[in-house]
């Protein structure tokens, strides 16, 4: 009886090891669903029995277009041409982690991603909303890049209980160009934003029952503060309304729950919750901000003065994703997955103009040995409809709302591509 229980846990951490490895192989966020959301920040490399590494590659390709409103301070005279153009960049990003297991109840691991990230570029379009095509021959565009690496270690009590944490050094950098009549009197903005490095912190506490396949983790990632020097100019010509300094820029503090468990023979339930704390999040560069407060003073006829973020976001992120995992034999596994994101608020920013949406993901797993595997997956995503708005539209000035909202986006998508291969040591 022994010995048949021993075989039938084994049988269970191998079935649990092969399709635990398909779970984080499809996109989980893309630029598009909220905010700058990108990797989803997995931790489950560092839950991987034994010594683990593992590298990955997704690449995005959204579809997000949409219609102007039809006034003459939107669009041009003599134009009927009401669309925005596609304005979603295709991207890609990578991942990889290394964890070993260093002594029996102490592990070490290091995690690479790129968590959020930015890539929209209005094409040129005759009614000019959100491109010029008079002097800069450009559209409105934001180009932004963030980069992770978290060195973690954990502590093993016994076999249930993980418990982890450790610091995160973070780069970002980025640009963003305001073009249009949208635009108003920011037509032919332009920041730059110079590469900064900050660091932050994670902790988190997992559990597992390895004879049915269960596991379970919670992760907490801190904020990040950045102070960035960022380059401001107008149709290249430098701002000076004020004395300059750096902007303050903080990446949102975020919490991830992971959860499988066995279901059926050889059957995995997953199920991975993430919330992120975008309402938190803004940015305003000095010589923009103090450009904005002018505006505001003069628009409100000196009633508001408070100026307006060039982004930010009024509601926090939810997301989920749940699905089933099957190893079919000993060398394939496949998967499937539902997802849902909440977006961070309608109107929204014409730099994210999207609410959040859902998503359908397939995975294959395919292990040559024992040791290692490669492992692809597709995810369709049905991105949420929004109308868009500058950042007026939360200002304390009767009919500022109204005038903020400048197009509607519709029956728009993204599909995601993933790719890894993974090594057990």
């Amino acid at each position: 009886m022994r010995n048949k229980k021993n075989i039938q846990g084994k049988k269970s951490m191998k079935t649990q090891s092969l399709i635990l490895s398909l779970l984080s192989v499809l996109p989980t966020a893309y630029t598009h669903a909220a905010a700058m959301d990108q990797s989803g920040q997995s931790i489950l490399a560092f839950l991987e029995d034994k010594n683990y590494f593992e590298a990955s590659i997704a690449a995005v390709d959204p579809k997000v277009s949409g219609k102007v409103r039809n006034r003459p301070d939107l669009v041009n005279a003599g134009s009927n041409d009401l669309s925005t153009g596609d304005m979603a960049q295709s991207y890609q990003y990578y991942n990889a982690a290394l964890k070993l297991q260093i002594a029996p109840k102490v592990s070490f691991g290091l995690i690479y991603d790129q968590p959020y990230g930015a890539a929209i570029e209005y094409p040129l379009r005759s009614n000019n909303t959100f491109s010029d095509t008079e002097i800069s021959m450009k559209g409105t565009l934001a180009d932004v890049d963030t980069q992770n690496i978290a060195m973690l270690f954990g502590f093993q009590p016994d076999a249930h209980f993980n418990l982890y944490g450790g610091g995160v050094y973070q780069t970002v950098k980025g640009k963003v160009s305001l073009r249009g009549n949208s635009m108003s009197v920011f037509n032919g903005y332009d920041a730059n934003f110079k590469q900064d490095s900050a660091v932050g912190w994670l902790a988190g506490a997992a559990f597992q029952i390895p004879e049915i396949a269960l596991k379970a983790a919670v992760t907490y990632r801190s904020k990040i503060k950045h102070k960035i020097d960022a380059q401001e100019t107008i149709f290249g010509q430098p701002l000076a309304f004020t004395t300059d300094k750096d902007t303050e820029i903080n990446t949102p503090q975020s919490v991830n729950l992971d959860f499988q468990t066995g279901v059926y023979k050889d059957t995995l339930a997953y199920l991975n919750a993430r919330w992120v704390n975008w309402k938190d999040f803004r940015i305003r560069p000095t010589q923009f901000g103090a450009l904005t407060e002018l505006a505001t003073a003069e628009l409100s006829q000196g009633l508001y003065a408070g100026g307006f973020n060039l982004d930010d976001y009024q509601k926090d992120q939810f997301s989920i994703t749940v699905g089933l995992g099957h190893q079919f034999t000993q060398k394939w596994a496949a998967s499937a997955d539902v997802s849902w994101d909440s977006g961070t608020g309608n109107p929204a920013s014409v730099l994210n103009p999207t609410k959040g949406g859902w998503g359908l993901g397939l995975g294959v797993q395919y292990n040559p040995t024992d040791n290692y595997f490669i492992a692809g997956g597709i995810k369709y995503i049905w991105i949420g409809d929004a109308t868009a708005q500058d950042g007026t539209y939360y200002i304390p000035v009767p009919g500022a709302s109204e005038i903020a909202q400048q197009g509607d986006y519709r029956d728009n998508n993204a599909i995601g591509y993933g790719l890894k291969i993974g090594y057990r040591f």
